[in-house]
Parts: structure tokens; sequence; C-alpha cells
């Protein structure tokens, strides 16, 4: 029997320094020059699939005019709760998205488009 005792303190021993040797070693009082590896750059891709860039439709297609009697085309800028989205939603540029705003805001007092869900067709 004290064979078998002295085998499984000389197993656990040998595992205990496997496991010291494997971790990184403490902190001395001076402090430790080994850095960390360095980060990627956050404009890297992270995953496998890249985010398409968004775009302003109507600065890509010049025929498209904002117009408030459109009820269809300001309706692909609101949410079905009726509010507008934000332009780092939809991708307009700054000029387009004040124009939209304005549009959807004179399309709600003609009554082309509801102020909120609740206002029925």
């Amino acid at each position: 029997m004290s064979e078998e005792v002295k085998t499984t303190e000389n197993k656990t021993e040998a595992a205990a320094e496997k496991v010291a040797e494997a971790r990184p070693a403490a902190r001395s009082a001076e402090g430790s020059t080994e850095r960390r590896p360095a980060r990627k750059p956050s404009g890297a891709p992270r995953g496998r699939f890249q985010r398409r860039r968004k775009f302003c439709k109507f600065c890509a297609d010049k025929s498209m005019h904002i117009d408030h009697k459109d009820p269809a085309l300001l309706g692909q800028f609101i949410t079905e709760r009726y509010k507008i989205l934000p332009s780092r939603v939809t991708g307009t540029c700054a000029k387009h998205q004040r124009g939209l705003t304005t549009a959807i805001k004179r399309a709600r007092v003609l009554a082309l488009l509801s102020f909120t869900p609740l206002h029925h067709d």
C-alpha cells in the first residue's frame, strides 16, 4: 500500500509542476517588462463577413427626388412605430437626411403619413 501512495504523490507533484510551468511568472515588485501581444487595428475585419458600406440612395441615383407627396418612398425611411430613421441606419448623407425629415413632417401634416401607428389609414 505504501508504494501506491508514493506513486500517487509523485503523480500529483509532477502535475503541480506542469501547471506551475504553464502559468505565467508572477510579477516581481519592480514590475514586469513583458507586454501583451498587440491587438488588431480596429479597422481590420474580425469575423468572416465584412459589412457593406452604406451609401446615400439619393446621391447614387440622381433621378430620385425627395417629395412629400410620395408616401411610398418616405415609408422606407420610417420605422413601424412611425419614427424617422437616423442617417446612420439608412446611410443617407446629411443633406438628404434633412430633406427627408422635412418631407416626412410635411406628409404627416397633409395626412399622407401617420404620426403614430394608432392613426389608422
